[in-house]
């Protein structure tokens, strides 16, 4: 008896550390109800789940036992990442102007309003505080620093690119929330007011007041906030027309056609923000692998890579410059400029490249 009641404590403990730092509410919440049944009479959504346009059964396989393989020395930079100090409030913005913070997480000014991407400012990924943390010089920035947000757009719920705390900080400056369809649930149950999200489904556009389009498109990849609760919400990449500017973000997404297909009926494209690291065998489908970056830039029919996904986290067994040192000769071979930025370098369309080379350590 004694046995049991120890071990009821110890549960009740350890429940009442992980309200108090967040992580239950961090899990998010799945759609239920008359929302649920909105998702379920959507063409690719079957069986209790959200579909890609071609499922493969080797997506997932591996890859919940990625952590006990071994890893390179190199996996995390030696010595801080440089960055720079731009104050967001007083960005011009002749044309588009992209802010990277590292990993997915980018701010883009134009002269229709801000736009805020899949933000991370917590400084680790999940939802225990502290397990997987960012690296030395990509924490400089934080949600305070944030202009106001005339849109939020999210590329799907994983952790690294849907984040409770930093969401939460930003709630109340954000005018609109532009979504995958079902990630709307999320946001409601961390207090966001329904009527200022905006779910899409690929192919489905939006247009805001301040005249930013924005059009979710495919992308090849899954979604879940825990194991037992996979597909349950949608994932997206997007087109971003800005006057006569177009913009991709290809959130997180394996290669296919859907690259080719996005290219013939949106582009071409003046940028195209493409995910270029955290790729795996373990899940060889779901993420772009190497030299896949740059021929989807090609399908994109894009003049421009600015790579993203890398750069903050470790969430796969490469060294972390890898991705960045073997993307440049891809992108070369196939005549697609590559601008790489440090974290908080604001680059607008059209200016010189960002091309000096500050990740060649270890």
């Amino acid at each position: 008896m004694k046995y049991w009641c120890l071990r009821i404590g110890m549960a009740a403990l350890l429940l009442t550390a992980a309200v108090g730092c967040g992580m239950v509410k961090s899990m998010g919440k799945n759609p239920d109800g008359e929302e649920l049944g909105r998702l379920e009479a959507l063409s690719n959504y079957k069986n209790g789940s959200f579909e890609n346009l071609a499922e493969r059964s080797d997506s997932t396989v591996k890859s919940k036992w990625l952590f006990l393989h071994s890893r390179p020395k190199t996996i995390r930079p030696s010595h801080a990442l440089p960055w720079v100090k731009t104050n967001l409030n007083t960005l011009a913005a002749p044309a588009p102007t992209i802010v990277w913070f590292g990993h997915s997480s980018l701010l883009i000014k134009t002269g229709q309003g801000n736009i805020l991407i899949d933000p991370i400012f917590s400084n680790h990924v999940g939802p225990v505080p502290g397990l997987i943390k960012a690296f030395q010089g990509t924490m400089n920035y934080h949600a305070e620093d944030m202009p106001p947000i005339d849109v939020l757009i999210i590329s799907h719920d994983h952790y690294d690119h849907l984040d409770y705390r930093t969401l939460k900080k930003l709630r109340n400056h954000i005018k609109m929330a532009v979504v995958p369809m079902g990630v709307g649930a999320d946001l409601v149950y961390w207090g966001f007011d329904p009527k200022k999200i905006i779910e899409l489904n690929w192919s489905q556009s939006v247009t805001l007041p301040g005249g930013l389009r924005i059009t979710a498109t495919p992308a090849q990849h899954r979604s879940n906030r825990s194991y037992a609760n996979e597909n349950k919400t949608l994932w997206a990449s997007y087109v971003i027309q800005a006057n006569q500017y177009r913009l991709f973000y290809s959130g997180d997404s394996g290669y296919g056609p859907l690259f080719k297909q996005i290219g013939q009926q949106y582009g071409p494209f003046d940028l195209a923000l493409l995910e270029c690291g955290q790729y795996s065998p373990n899940w060889p489908w779901t993420h772009l692998q190497l030299g896949q970056t740059a021929q989807a830039a090609v399908d994109l029919q894009a003049c421009l890579i600015q790579p993203i996904h890398w750069g903050k986290f470790v969430e796969a067994n490469h060294p972390w410059n890898e991705p960045i040192e073997k993307l440049l000769p891809a992108a070369e071979k196939l005549g697609v400029e590559v601008n790489v930025p440090r974290i908080g370098e604001p680059y607008t369309l059209g200016d010189t490249l960002r091309t000096k080379v500050w990740w060649d350590f270890n």
